[in-house]
């Protein structure tokens, strides 16, 4: 294996459900500590146009992560634009990620692995690394939650703090502890999980032949798999008839 296929381990497809995914969330965190919570809220809309598009050409799916999160953006975007108050946008990144850990904690709990139906499609796992996964990833978002609150609540908009040298308010903290720390740290999670996750790998030939499985039609599954059991010893049959009547020939 080369040294980019290590750190890059993804094909085209793999690509571009994981940029379609994660994509417009990362685009809106950067064009809001630009040019503030409106430009930003209107960027992961257009990204998510984007990626919806995207995502039908190559996967002919739609993107879960950015449909859900503009909703919730646009909302609480919505609420900080009319009342002028930020923490709106700040407490949404609470209340999403709370929620969104229950979410998952809640699929494991009910056998519906929700990373699992997102991501089957271009990645192939066994359901035991599909479940530790999604149950890493929903502990990193009850994190993420509590770190939130913790930023958002110590630091306060209306004051100025000295932070490096800069003179910033709670609102410039905030956003440059989503830039500088958490997408930086939640990309390198993903990451780290994902690499991980290589040891549950389903092999492409098992996936195609489950595949050709689930297109057999019902009731015939049985009699495919007794075939192919059954195959090698019918070839040893035929050839030892096909030597029985060659020797029957020559006597």
């Amino acid at each position: 294996m080369s040294a980019l296929k290590r750190l890059m381990p993804f094909n085209a497809e793999q690509a571009v459900n994981i940029l379609s995914e994660f994509g417009p969330l990362v685009l809106m965190f950067v064009v809001n500590a630009m040019y503030g919570i409106a430009a930003g809220t209107w960027a992961l809309i257009i990204s998510t146009v984007v990626a919806i598009v995207a995502m039908l050409v190559v996967l002919h799916r739609l993107p879960i992560f950015p449909l859900i999160a503009s909703t919730v953006t646009m909302v609480f975007g919505g609420l900080t634009i009319i009342t002028h108050d930020p923490m709106w946008v700040q407490i949404k990144v609470t209340i999403f990620n709370a929620l969104f850990a229950a979410f998952l904690f809640g699929g494991l709990w009910f056998d519906r692995n929700f990373f699992k139906y997102v991501f089957e499609k271009t990645f192939h796992y066994s359901k035991v690394g599909w479940d530790k996964f999604t149950w890493n990833f929903a502990w990193f978002f009850v994190f993420t939650a509590f770190a939130n609150e913790a930023v958002r609540l110590t630091f306060k908009d209306e004051s100025v703090y000295d932070i490096l040298g800069l003179q910033m308010d709670g609102v410039g903290i905030w956003i440059a502890f989503k830039i500088a720390l958490i997408m930086p740290l939640s990309a390198f999670y993903a990451w780290y999980l994902t690499r991980l996750m290589q040891r549950y790998r389903v092999p492409e030939e098992k996936v195609s032949m489950e595949a050709d499985m689930e297109a057999v039609p019902r009731g015939h599954a049985a009699e495919v798999t007794n075939l192919g059991r059954q195959a090698p010893h019918a070839v040893e049959r035929i050839a030892a008839a096909e030597t029985s009547e060659r020797e029957a020939n020559l006597g």
